[in-house]
């Protein structure tokens, strides 16, 4: 379990049972200002998320409401408190991921599993990024220690997010030289001839994702800058045989959508002093039917090979609007329906 905040202390009302209140106290009013939020919007969150009420009393709050869910919005309100005391934003995004972890099972790891541990914090010159969950805080120590990271799950789940980050991070820190950006362009067949301009013109709608994250990172200018003088690169998969990627951060994105031929060859591409994260969602294959995924096929033969690892998300783990959480969770249920309806006998 996370550590508490130093300076807030916790008390469980005594009164009886039935008063169902719990009493947290803050040490800063002004920090607690922040915690609520601009006309208490993070409090009306919290509550409507938790099923509880919070009621603020100057450095008080009074949390009534099922005793469970009492126990589970005082670690909320608490990880965000830790959180403002080290100097770092609380948005809605904060707020969610809060709640998200605290519902979690207890980590192993008691740096893991709250919004205000900046063991996995990735900086960059725009942006301190931390995990806004459990498995997002394991993905980012994965990208770490690992040379090659698949990142599996749903869409909204961060793992591309955070893989760009973590590149970014690298790049500035001058742990590589360069980062390498690909994505098969799968709706063209590879053949991207036919496009106009050149060869970043050609395969930029298919990247939208990647740039959009590198512009949240790095000022626009020294976007421009490095892709101009190859310190980002874009790769079009298809144009990656034969090449020997040394000193570089490599992202395959989207990587349901390779054949087998492609995410061998572009695996086997790793230079000295290289890292790789592969992301993608195998309930969304786009390849033609009958054609197997790479992706799913590498996740099966590379199983236990020393300096690969693997990070499942889940639909618990998407962090994008709380809507995109139901849209997934309800397309996964329509899924398992399906499947389970195809195995009943007539």
């Amino acid at each position: 379990m996370p550590q508490q905040p130093s300076d807030a202390t916790t008390k469980t009302s005594k009164k009886s049972a039935n008063d169902k209140v719990t009493i947290i106290e803050f040490d800063d009013n002004h920090l607690v200002a922040q915690l609520v939020g601009e006309h208490d919007r993070y409090l009306a969150r919290i509550e409507q998320e938790m099923d509880v009420s919070v009621a603020p009393r100057g450095n008080k709050m009074a949390i009534s409401g099922p005793k469970e869910n009492r126990t589970i919005t005082k670690k909320v309100l608490q990880d965000l408190y830790a959180r403002l005391e080290k100097d770092l934003e609380v948005t809605e995004g904060e707020v969610d991921a809060a709640i998200r972890m605290a519902r979690d099972l207890p980590a192993s790891d008691g740096s893991r599993g709250s919004v205000a541990s900046t063991g996995a914090m990735i900086v960059t010159k725009r942006r301190r990024i931390t995990p806004r969950s459990t498995n997002q805080s394991y993905y980012v120590s994965s990208l770490r220690k690992h040379e090659l990271v698949f990142g599996l799950g749903p869409a909204g789940t961060g793992k591309t997010y955070l893989a760009v980050a973590n590149a970014v991070a690298m790049l500035i820190e001058n742990q590589v030289d360069r980062i390498i950006l690909a994505r098969p362009a799968v709706e063209a067949g590879e053949k991207l001839g036919f496009l106009p301009g050149d060869m970043r013109d050609k395969i930029d709608p298919y990247l939208r994702p990647l740039y959009d994250a590198l512009y949240d990172m790095l000022p626009a200018e020294e976007v421009v800058k490095r892709l101009e003088n190859g310190e980002i690169e874009v790769a079009a998969l298809a144009f990656m045989r034969g090449r020997t990627l040394s000193n570089a951060a490599i992202i395959l994105d989207e990587a349901q959508n390779t054949t087998p031929v492609q995410m061998k060859m572009l695996l086997t591409r790793m230079g000295e002093n290289s890292r790789m994260a592969v992301t993608g969602d195998l309930s969304q294959v786009d390849l033609p039917l009958g054609v197997r995924s790479g992706l799913q096929e590498a996740v099966k033969i590379l199983d236990g090979v020393k300096g690969v690892d693997f990070i499942n998300f889940g639909e618990s783990d998407v962090v994008r609007h709380p809507l995109v959480t139901r849209i997934v969770r309800a397309y996964g249920e329509h899924e398992r329906e399906k499947k389970l309806n195809l195995k009943r006998p007539d």
